[in-house]
């Protein structure tokens, strides 16, 4: 096989597994013991908890006619304790994503994480997944100053997975990692089985990846060999 000397970027809700189940079960603790029963679907209200948690505490809210920005900046830290409790209940790695990992660093690919959940959730997940140690790199919300859109956690990702900033790409499933590689000047790469399906592709990035089979010649075709 060719061998790769770029840098390859993951997101991780949304791209590398789908988190949206135990997400969506932290927000419904929230609402259970605010008496409010489950506000959330799993199914239908999905891609809002790739949005983040307060923006699962607004919609819920929202739906009883209770939302008031106080009440969710307080309960935005019991979510947190929630998720966290129960991180892995039913989270999953896409089918084949770590295979194409293996398959990049195989080719002699550099691999991270760049995830704008905060650092200790996400080393926490990938962790419990039994699969931190297979990334060089791992990247939250809080690790630095700034979260994605802006590129410097990008950038700091492939700093140290050992890369250069100037030759990587990134693996995304939103407008936030798509608008993150422009900024940063790098190709994205969105996968059409995330949140928003086949409609990131209105986001003009430079590849759709409908199967993680098929990574590894796409980031050849961006990034070299």
């Amino acid at each position: 096989m060719a061998t790769g000397s770029g840098t390859v970027i993951f997101d991780l809700d949304g791209t590398l597994a789908d988190t949206s189940g135990d997400l969506i079960a932290a927000a419904n603790a929230c609402f259970r013991e605010l008496g409010a029963g489950d506000l959330l679907d799993p199914v239908i209200d999905a891609a809002t908890a790739f949005a983040g948690g307060r923006a699962m505490l607004r919609l819920g809210l929202s739906r009883i006619g209770q939302v008031n920005e106080g009440d969710i900046d307080r309960q935005f830290p019991l979510l947190l304790g929630h998720y966290e409790a129960h991180i892995d209940v039913h989270t999953t790695l896409y089918p084949g994503a770590m295979d194409a990992v293996f398959q990049l660093k195989t080719a002699g690919y550099k691999v991270g994480i760049c995830t704008n959940k905060p650092e200790g959730l996400a080393e926490l997940l990938m962790r419990r997944l039994g699969v931190r140690d297979d990334f060089a790199s791992l990247i939250g919300a809080d690790t630095l100053a700034t979260r994605k859109p802006d590129p410097e956690p990008l950038f700091e990702a492939v700093r140290r997975a050992g890369g250069d900033p100037a030759h990587c790409c990134l693996i995304g499933d939103t407008v936030t990692d798509r608008e993150t590689a422009r900024a940063a000047g790098v190709p994205s790469v969105l996968v059409t089985f995330g949140p928003d399906g086949h409609g990131v592709a209105d986001l003009d990035p430079e590849a759709l990846l409908h199967n993680y089979t098929d990574l590894t010649a796409i980031v050849q075709g961006l990034i070299g060999q």
